[in-house]
């Protein structure tokens, strides 16, 4: 051994390689950055969408204010948002109007009207329904998620369940023998569009995420799931299925059918 090298003395930690070292800085360093990314990106992209779509909205809504109501005509900068407010303020007085009779008698014979013209009939039709589907607080929507085998044997899709079949495709489908339930198969990464089935009860898995979460795994391709385990072991009620069986500890907790009878004096 030459005289330039020293031999290590036991027990103390040796410095770490500079290869070594810098390795672990550079991974540390990527790791931050990623880190900032995922909250970055997000957060900017929301406020992107919210901002732009404000801007749209005050496109449309500002020309039609008189200019003495409008503050851009008096503020050396413009209002962002001011168009918003209007066109909530005026969707909400409208609202109110149709709500009594007077109302309902204007609404009703622009309905009239609109039914009596060919192309305008079927486009207000299916936009009004759509509306009414959508934002009415009584119509049905999706409230569970659940798995088929789909589309053969042995494969999975999640699927969001509707409703209970009824009428003709009821009768049809399941007749006696099974219920079914409608349910929506989503496509990715587009989960508006998919297909429509009709499947029995019993081949419906229903799961506990909720149609949120199961949007996010359609939409990432299966890659954001909601860390249901995660949340169990973080002190979370466990399934019943899989929730332990009670210790018995004493004679008077076990079943009468089960309990040893008494030795015959």
């Amino acid at each position: 051994m030459s005289e330039n090298e020293q031999k290590p003395i036991p027990g103390l930690l040796q410095p770490e390689p500079p290869e070594r070292h810098r390795t672990a800085v550079f991974l540390r360093l990527r790791n931050y950055f990623f880190t900032g990314l995922i909250i970055a990106a997000p957060l900017s992209i929301t406020i992107y969408i919210t901002w732009s779509l404000i801007g749209w909205i005050d496109s449309w809504v500002k020309p039609l204010i008189p200019s003495d109501y409008n503050p851009d005509t008096y503020l050396p900068f413009t209002v962002p948002g001011f168009g918003v407010i209007v066109a909530v303020v005026t969707l909400t007085l409208l609202g109110a109007a149709t709500a009594n009779l007077f109302g309902r008698t204007i609404v009703r014979y622009s309905e009239l009207m609109l039914d009596r013209m060919p192309l305008v009939r079927s486009i207000y039709r299916g936009l009004k329904q759509i509306f009414e589907t959508v934002l009415s607080q009584s119509s049905p929507t999706f409230k569970q998620v659940g798995l088929i085998e789909y589309p053969r044997k042995g494969l999975w899709s999640i699927v969001f369940v509707s409703t209970e079949t009824r009428g003709e495709v009821a009768v049809h489908a399941g007749g006696d023998e099974a219920e079914l339930y409608s349910v929506f198969l989503p496509t990715t990464p587009n989960p508006t569009s998919g297909y429509l089935l009709f499947v029995p009860k019993r081949d419906v898995t229903i799961l506990e995420m909720t149609v949120e979460d199961a949007a996010k795994a359609v939409i990432s391709a299966g890659l954001v799931v909601p860390e249901w385990r995660a949340r169990e072991l973080a002190g979370g009620e466990l399934p019943t299925a899989e929730r332990p069986a009670p210790l018995l500890t004493d004679l008077d907790d076990v079943p009468s059918s089960r309990k040893p009878e008494a030795a015959d004096s």
